[in-house]
């Protein structure tokens, strides 16, 4: 059943291992989709991997955390589609393995970047243009790290708690308003990044992109009208 026919949609990173899963998971719903992407390559994947729904697939090559060049994006789909009504942000990255003295200096600057300035760059965009509709649906990803920390990942953990808190503060912001927000916490995602990262693992314990990708399709679905403000854990079968 096509859930999200006619549905306007925007996922950032629409083309990594998480956002093509998620891309492809509202495609299959009916959705129109637009993604930003960084790698030209993995856009015409996608659009090879959508078949006949690549019709519906648009792709824009944007950094996520320039405010201006979000804005835009957000105009132009607005001004285009006449409606935006999902925002889910898979854009993310990692930084690990030392203990906190030991890391790169950068990484911390980096990682808030990616994980946290960019949620904060895509709400910012996104939300006016919502709560003038009076609907619309914001997903972010961050980690269930940012709830235990292991070793050696500080500069990561740190970035993927503080995007939990803002989410949670922009929840209360929006109480009320028909916009509902919400964040998910996988634990490690089975792509093949990750598996040539850690070839010792047991990867049938981890979430894979698609099963991430129905939890994100569930919340920003009217079934999940009554969810709003959660941090929900996706730890696959660990």
């Amino acid at each position: 059943m096509k859930t999200f026919e006619g549905s306007s949609v925007l996922v950032a990173g629409g083309t990594g291992g998480l956002g093509r899963a998620v891309s492809l998971a509202f495609l299959a719903a009916g959705a129109r989709v637009a993604v930003t992407f960084r790698k030209a390559e993995e856009l015409a994947a996608l659009r090879t991997e959508a078949g006949p729904a690549a019709d519906r697939l648009e792709g824009h090559d944007l950094d996520v955390t320039d405010e201006a060049a979000a804005r835009a994006l957000v105009e132009k789909i607005r001004a285009s589609r006449g409606r935006l009504d999902a925002l889910v942000n898979t854009v993310g990255g990692f930084a690990g393995g030392k203990p906190l003295w030991e890391s790169d200096a950068a990484d911390l600057g980096r990682m808030l970047d990616l994980n946290l300035r960019s949620g904060w760059t895509l709400a910012r965009a996104v939300a006016p243009v919502m709560l003038a509709a009076g609907r619309g649906t914001i997903v972010n990803v961050a980690a269930q790290s940012a709830l235990a920390p292991p070793a050696g990942l500080a500069a990561y953990a740190a970035s993927k708690a503080a995007a939990i808190a803002m989410i949670a503060s922009l929840a209360a912001d929006l109480k009320g308003t028909g916009v509902r927000v919400n964040t998910i916490l996988p634990s490690i995602i089975d792509t093949p990044a990750n598996r040539r990262a850690m070839p010792d693992a047991d990867f049938s314990t981890w979430p894979t992109p698609a099963d991430l990708a129905k939890v994100v399709l569930y919340l920003a679905s009217d079934d999940a009208r009554a969810v709003h403000g959660a941090a929900i854990p996706v730890p696959g079968n660990s």
